[in-house]
Parts: structure tokens; C-alpha cells; sequence
């Protein structure tokens, strides 16, 4: 741990391949991702409920924001510097829940680990000019089927009741979306690195 902000950014892992941003504006959304044999299980769920937006499973720290192009390298500093602040940590996903009936999700619960998320959210979302309107408090979860019918909701609700998973989280990552392909990493940012 420690160094500048610069050597802490210098030591995540860029995962873009070296292709910059294009246009004015760029989608991003930071998450932790689900390890294997987890992440697989879980977003093969997804598939299966028939979920359109079945991207690979993860816990969402900042959901998709909109931000200027040129805004990226300052928000990659701020991720370096949270990253940097924050201990690797336990998660343990363990049962299911939903939002029903405000919005049509079903999730697999985090049982532990809940607070170290809720101050990595809160910590991200501080970034000069990250502004994102929300429309409901941050509660980290793995979203495992959404907007499907109800009986799809139902089943997943029911097939993942007894669904548990523990391992550490030691990064989380940015991901970046240009609207033309699906969600892209962009770049792994090591706790307490």
C-alpha cells in the first residue's frame, strides 16, 4: 500500500487492450466480479430465466454513469486512491431476495461483506464529476433475473434459496460501454494496493 496516485494507478491492471475511448461521452460502471464456479452458475441462471440484459455476474458498485471522455483519467486517479484505502474483504453470497413488486428483480443476497461494499460505493461515487441520479438507496446484491415474466422470476427465486458462495475480494472493476458493443473491462483495481 501507499505511493503517489499516479504509482497506485500504475499498478491496477488495464484490461482495454490499449484502445482509448471514443467520442464526447463514455458509459462506465464499476462492479465486483463474481468468481468461478460462481460467476458462471449465476449468469447461466440469468440466461436461463431469459433475461435480455444477462451480462456476467457481478455486485455493482456505481451503476452505468455517463461521463465526459476526457473525465476518465481523473476518475481512473480516484479509483486508483479508493482502491488504495480499502482492504481485500470477505463476500459471502448466501439465499435469494427481490424487489418485487417495485421493480421485477430477483437476487442472490450478499450475507457478509454488505458495509465494505456500501464504503467502496460511497467512496467511487465521491468522484469529482461522477454525478448519478438514483432512484433507490445502494443495496449490493447479484442480480440473477430481471423484467423476465414472473414465473422465470419465481423459478430463480426458488432453484437459488439454497445458493451459497464465500471468497475474498481483493479488486473491483471498471467497465466501460460505448454503446455500439456489450460492456467492456477496462481496468482491475487492487484493494489495499
Amino acid at each position: 500500500m501507499g505511493g503517489s496516485v499516479a504509482e497506485r494507478a500504475a499498478r491496477s491492471v488495464d484490461r482495454s487492450g490499449g484502445v482509448p475511448p471514443t467520442g464526447d461521452t463514455i458509459q462506465i460502471g464499476i462492479a465486483v466480479d463474481i468468481p468461478e464456479p460462481w460467476g458462471g452458475q449465476l449468469t447461466r441462471r440469468r440466461v436461463e430465466a431469459g433475461d435480455p440484459l444477462a451480462v456476467p455476474a457481478h455486485v455493482t458498485l456505481l451503476g452505468p454513469t455517463e461521463i465526459p471522455t476526457a473525465n476518465l483519467p481523473a476518475v481512473e486517479q480516484h479509483l486508483a486512491a479508493v482502491a488504495a484505502a480499502h482492504l481485500p474483504f470477505a463476500l459471502h453470497l448466501r439465499g435469494t431476495g427481490t424487489f418485487r413488486p417495485v421493480t421485477q428483480v430477483v437476487f442472490v443476497a450478499v450475507a457478509a461483506g454488505i458495509s465494505e461494499c456500501e464504503l467502496l460505493a460511497a467512496a467511487i461515487a465521491a468522484a469529482p464529476g461522477l454525478h448519478r441520479q438514483t432512484r433507490f438507496p445502494y443495496h449490493p446484491h447479484v442480480t440473477v433475473a430481471q423484467d423476465v415474466a414472473p414465473e422465470a422470476l419465481d423459478k430463480a427465486y426458488e432453484d437459488l434459496a439454497d445458493f451459497s458462495a464465500m471468497f475474498e475480494v481483493d479488486a473491483f472493476t471498471l467497465f466501460s460501454h460505448s454503446g455500439q458493443a456489450r460492456w467492456q473491462p477496462r481496468r482491475d483495481f487492487r484493494l489495499g494496493d
